[in-house]
């Protein structure tokens, strides 16, 4: 049974750039080298328009932050697209040749709060260029509600994506709150995604209504995902899963190894995982209260 432990809250907007006045929200982890990790997220403006930015720490100390962004690396979306709300990063791959990212946009509603789906941008400077305005992962007839928060691996030549979709809109304590399971998809190239795919992590009890933001790793003996529980009864919490094929899995949430701390930044939720390994640890990268409002944490795996 894996257990995690906890190093710590690593970061937290000061409110002293315009674009990140609160929130780090889903921390997005990758390997610079072997003594840097840089951590993207998205913060919110005063309006609580969503922007990404990143931070860097040091891999033999992930608590102690480097240097971080003073400027946004990907802007909203013009008005009425998919992402002129908020601009959420949810994992790394390269697409034709080009470290690319894979991206949450979302647009306030009116009957529902939100509605969320995937977007694609390619390097551009020091920043980011959306490959197109409109999402890759966008609404089918199988899944017209949201299709977002993709992580990605490539085997074979093939794109593999374990992403977020949701099978309507139910209510919890009289508000709406899309109800979503984890779902498997397949691309040749990474931009063009099939229309549907399989559920790989559904709803355990009738007291959950979401489980989101898979993070998967293949490792040499399965697959292993981390994943984000929401239910009625309970704030959210870290979920765990392993599968032979990344298409069947079982879920070992009691393995999971990481719990509510009993005071702090993390005491009320967990998160929003991510996991990278950084010269011979494993790392977890979290939210903790409020889904981000209180920053992010790591955790290393005993």
């Amino acid at each position: 049974m894996s257990k995690w432990f906890k190093l710590g809250l690593v970061w937290r907007p000061s409110g002293r750039l315009w674009w990140a006045r609160g929130y780090a929200h889903m921390p997005t982890p990758e390997v610079i080298d072997e003594r840097t990790v840089r951590i993207h997220f998205a913060a919110l403006d005063d309006l609580k328009f969503g922007r990404p930015g990143w931070v860097d720490v040091a891999a033999d100390d992930p608590t102690r932050v480097l240097r971080e962004a003073e400027v946004p690396f990907l802007d909203l979306g013009e008005p009425g697209t998919f992402d002129d709300s908020g601009v959420v990063p949810s994992c790394f791959a390269p697409v034709a040749g080009r470290r690319c990212l894979y991206y949450i946009g979302w647009q306030r509603c009116e009957r529902v709060p939100y509605k969320m789906f995937t977007g694609l941008a390619e390097p551009e400077g020091v920043g980011y260029r959306r490959t197109s305005a409109a999402p890759i992962l966008d609404r089918s007839a199988a899944e017209p509600f949201l299709r977002a928060n993709p992580t990605i691996q490539i085997e074979g030549g093939r794109y593999r994506a374990w992403y977020v979709s949701a099978t309507g809109w139910t209510k919890v304590d009289d508000r709406p709150y899309p109800d979503y399971v984890i779902r498997h998809a397949e691309s040749a190239d990474g931009q063009s995604w099939s229309a549907t795919g399989p559920v790989c992590i559904g709803h355990d009890s009738p007291d959950e209504f979401g489980v989101s933001r898979p993070w998967v790793v293949r490792d040499a003996d399965c697959y292993r995902m981390w994943y984000s529980i929401r239910s009625r009864s309970a704030p959210y919490r870290i979920g765990y899963a392993e599968s032979p094929d990344g298409l069947r899995w079982a879920r070992k949430d009691d393995q999971a190894g990481i719990e509510r701390s009993d005071d702090g930044w993390d005491a009320e939720m967990l998160c929003f995982p991510a996991v990278i390994d950084v010269n011979g640890k494993r790392l977890m990268f979290y939210n903790g209260n409020r889904h981000g409002a209180t920053g992010f944490g790591v955790a290393v795996l005993e």
